[in-house]
């Protein structure tokens, strides 16, 4: 091979092209791993002492004239693909800058006013078995109060479906964790209803849960009058009996938006007030169904669907505009 170097040489200098796979063939074929550059070296280490100076001389001339033939290949293919394909002096293309989503936008803003009194933010999955969506919660099978949620059933026996609340959070975390208790539970639930301008098949609730000893109705009432303070800047708020299964007492939470503008009048059907959430103290069968003790321990808890409250903060009047992508209703949030 070493009687071959001027040949290879020639072939060095005589090679040409601005193909960038033709060019790197070329690269391999002489300083690959297995290419001839390093059979060269191999060989050179059998030459007899007396000849390596001329084997040597040759073999980094046809090194040197490789390297150089490679250097002006790529300063001209360089060269060529910046006339080419590439105007330096053309300004950027623009970058759209994203926003977040209103329904993100308003979550953290619960979450942050709940977290600066003491609430931790818990998650779990959005795919539950039976126990944890309906039969923890005080809704056995056949309970009547099922059919309040029109439930999306992935497997019957054992029953395996899409979450209708995120209370199952609160049961998965008070398994696994005694109190004192305080925690958030956001995320996406699913309810087959007609989709309208009022309801979707999809939402997202934020529901909270305060569990320790002798804790009260009036440690509940404070908490929410704060809460609503804190977002709405309003904190006149009235308590309403209702029914939860797995509160008692329960009630639902009004704020009083007032009567200043027709908007008003008609969010509130002419009385001034605004439902925003369901509360109550947390049911002793619900805390027995955890292994929490309710001779020992009380508590309360409250959940409120996130879309309806962006609804009332932006003037919205549509819930499926959350979850049409329509960049010129997203857009208008970019300054939050």
């Amino acid at each position: 091979m070493l009687e071959n170097i001027a040949a290879m040489i020639e072939e060095v200098n005589k090679f040409t092209s601005t193909n960038k796979d033709e060019i790197e063939t070329f690269r391999l074929k002489f300083n690959g791993k297995k290419g001839i550059l390093n059979d060269l070296f191999e060989e050179f280490k059998k030459v007899p002492n007396e000849n390596k100076k001329d084997a040597g001389q040759k073999v980094n001339a046809l090194k040197q004239a490789f390297q150089q033939k490679l250097d002006e290949l790529k300063t001209a293919t360089k060269t060529e693909t910046i006339s080419v394909k590439e105007d330096l002096t053309r300004p950027g293309f623009p970058l759209e800058l994203g926003t977040r989503h209103p329904i993100s936008l308003v979550k953290n803003r619960i979450s942050d006013i709940f977290k600066s009194i003491g609430f931790a933010v818990a998650d779990g999955p959005e795919i539950e078995d039976d126990w944890h969506n309906f039969t923890a919660l005080n809704l056995p099978e056949y309970h009547p109060a099922r059919d309040m949620q029109d439930t999306f059933f992935i497997e019957k026996d054992p029953d395996v479906l899409l979450r209708t609340h995120t209370s199952s959070v609160q049961i998965r975390y008070m398994e696994e964790n005694k109190p004192p208790i305080r925690i958030l539970a956001p995320g996406r639930v699913f309810r087959n209803e007609a989709i309208s301008s009022r309801s979707h098949c999809i939402f997202h609730q934020i529901e909270g849960l305060y569990i320790d000893k002798n804790v009260s109705y009036a440690d509940l009432k404070q908490t929410l009058q704060f809460f609503t303070k804190e977002l709405f800047g309003k904190s006149k708020i009235r308590l309403r009996p209702s029914y939860f299964p797995f509160t008692e007492p329960s009630a639902e939470v009004d704020v009083y938006w007032g009567l200043n503008s027709e908007t008003d009048y008609r969010i509130t059907k002419g009385t001034g007030w605004l439902e925003i959430m369901g509360c109550g103290m947390v049911d002793p069968a619900v805390l027995q169904n955890v292994n929490i003790n309710p001779d020992e321990f009380s508590g309360f808890a409250f959940g409120m669907g996130i879309e309806r409250i962006v609804m009332l903060l932006h003037q919205m009047g549509d819930i499926r505009m959350f979850f049409e992508n329509d960049k010129r209703m997203l857009e208008q949030f970019k300054s939050l």
